[in-house]
């Protein structure tokens, strides 16, 4: 079994273009049909800005300059991202300037907090969402064959060691509660591919490798320009050479592993095709992926010391502290701090400058 990623150097007096040029290499247009509705599913990891964070505003203009540019009817696109108990998708929307974007391409913002949500029964044998969700795992009802384009950023996960296309399907197919997923991370993520198999005739990600991640991620990182964008029909082929790259074995990562046991894509870089700048996909960023404070706490509970107490702490209504928690350290404590002077050196970068254009 093989599967192609295509990967590009890139700049951002080209980006928009090369956005295109990454899409065609994968002849994306053959796996997302023009005659069939698509979601194009954002990626929002944190309401404020933060670089590498979120979908960029020039990932998100590229895709859709291309598909546009390209014959896709843009009544048939819907931009969408979800709620979680700690981010605001219209805000959100807002903070990393996917709205100027979405206005100038004429196509709405869609929350899923928004839309029907209807429980759907998957015939795949699932790891845990079954287990973890018994009453029936709800989704978008408007994600039911419709195609899903995925943008999500290349950056390193507390719970997950790095996230990706993938991972970016959390955000759609569950509701906001998807943290009870947590303790079950890598499992869950095998769940996601099985799910959006059934749901979907054609999946593409897209992912954003200008700016990326590095240390306590999803959000607490530290931004390094990696100057990259890749793209691919293979979610965990995609997300595996996205691991090489910022210096993991793809196949000691337990979901890209599990996946590929299952053939659910190829996690193996010496199985997966590279067509474009093929020596990007060489590269070792040399990053490492730690747990913040707040996933610290979290994993104490779930997996920790404790766990006793996990049920009155998180599924009771008790729970309303752990939002709370997280928004004193994130968005109180550590984002004008130590946050501050990392967006500082950031805006000083070439793509600083750009997303300041936006």
């Amino acid at each position: 079994m093989t599967s192609q990623v295509a990967i590009l150097r890139t700049r951002p007096e080209t980006v928009v273009e090369d956005y295109g040029r990454v899409m065609r290499l994968v002849k994306y247009d053959q796996i997302l049909e023009r005659d069939r509705d698509l979601i194009l599913k954002l990626n929002l990891s944190w309401t404020k800005y933060f670089p590498a964070c979120s979908s960029q505003p020039w990932q998100v203009d590229g895709v859709l300059s291309t598909l546009l540019a390209d014959g896709y009817d843009r009544a048939r696109i819907f931009p969408v991202e979800n709620k979680t108990v700690v981010t605001n998708p219209v805000e959100g929307c807002r903070n990393n300037k996917w709205m100027p974007v979405l206005e100038r391409h004429g196509l709405p913002f869609i929350p899923l907090s928004d839309v029907e949500w209807t429980v759907f029964r998957f015939a795949s044998p699932l790891l845990k969402l079954n287990e973890i969700f018994p009453e029936g795992i709800e989704i978008p009802k408007m994600y039911v064959g419709k195609n899903v384009l995925h943008v999500p950023t290349t950056k390193v996960h507390g719970h997950s060691t790095t996230t990706g296309a993938i991972k970016n399907a959390f955000g759609g197919l569950l509701k906001e509660v998807r943290h009870y997923a947590h303790e079950f991370i890598h499992e869950v993520m095998v769940d996601l591919i099985l799910m959006q198999r059934e749901l979907h005739p054609g999946v593409l990600a897209v992912m954003d490798g200008t700016v990326m991640g590095d240390g306590a991620g999803p959000r607490t990182m530290i931004p390094k320009v990696g100057n990259l964008i890749l793209a691919s029909a293979d979610q965990v082929a995609i997300d595996a050479i996205a691991a090489r790259i910022m210096g993991f074995d793809p196949l000691a990562i337990p979901y890209l592993r599990m996946c590929q046991e299952r053939g659910l894509g190829v996690a193996d870089p010496k199985k997966i095709e590279l067509v474009g700048d093929t020596d990007a996909g060489r590269l070792d960023m040399g990053f490492s992926s730690r747990r913040s404070l707040v996933i610290w706490g979290d994993q104490l509970i779930r997996r920790g010391p404790l766990r006793p107490l996990k049920r009155v702490l998180l599924h009771s209504p008790l729970m309303v502290w752990a939002p709370f928690a997280s928004n004193v350290y994130h968005d109180w404590l550590w984002y004008p701090t130590v946050g501050r002077a990392r967006i500082r050196a950031f805006e000083a970068t070439p793509w600083g400058r750009l997303f300041a254009s936006y």
